[in-house]
């Protein structure tokens, strides 16, 4: 009863108007990160979220690389696709998704939250771009066939378009109290910045960006 009162207040709190993304200036590649709050900050500044240390990690690198983070909080795969769109200018060449939690925590229809990673997935790659989709788990709170079946939608749907796929996100972070804000799901500062050096380490061993 309480972790399902505690995943009540946090559906309330992250779902809010969507804030787009400006896009990122300057010149040279970008890479997009498509997601909700997990990957927008929520909690922690703009500058504290992991996608914008994985930022700072190439330009301290010398890389020409940006990134751009296309995330929005409360967001479900739902609106992904049109997410996605607005923020796909020319210059994208990489595009990292890691979005789906909200479904999960929602109990959305696996076939539904399958169907928009589907067409969210055939858009970019139809595009050129180098995608990279990150994988979710949830807790068991709809029972262990739903959760099981949540989490295996993105290794199949990784294999089905031939992307790159790093098994899950938060490894290491999640449900760990020293890495988390309160509510338990959000990463703290400190945790993003745990999320940042894995994602960096995952694109290293798959020698991204390129």
């Amino acid at each position: 009863m309480t972790r399902l009162i505690i995943l009540s207040l946090l559906l309330a709190a992250c779902t809010k108007a969507p804030e787009e993304a400006a896009p990122a200036a300057g010149s040279g590649p970008v890479a997009l990160f498509v997601g909700d709050s997990l990957t927008a900050g929520y909690g922690v500044e703009p500058e504290e979220a992991w996608p914008a240390l994985v930022g700072e990690a190439w330009a301290k690198r010398g890389l020409p690389w940006r990134a751009r983070n296309a995330a929005v909080t409360g967001a479900t795969t739902a609106g992904a696709l049109e997410a996605a769109r607005w923020a796909l200018t020319p210059e994208v060449r990489l595009v990292f998704v890691c979005i789906g939690g909200n479904d999960g925590l929602r109990g959305t229809p696996l076939i539904e939250t399958n169907r928009n990673l589907d067409a969210l997935l055939e858009e970019l790659v139809r595009g050129g771009r180098t995608v990279v989709l990150a994988g979710m788990k949830i807790p068991p709170n709809y029972g262990r066939p739903y959760a099981d079946g949540f989490a295996a939608l993105f290794p199949a749907l990784a294999r089905k378009h031939g992307v790159i796929f790093m098994p899950f996100l938060l490894e290491g972070v999640a449900a760990d109290p020293g890495y988390n804000q309160p509510d338990g799901i959000h990463p703290n500062a400190e945790g993003h910045r745990r999320v940042a050096a894995s994602v960096l380490a995952f694109l290293d061993s798959k020698g991204l960006p390129k």
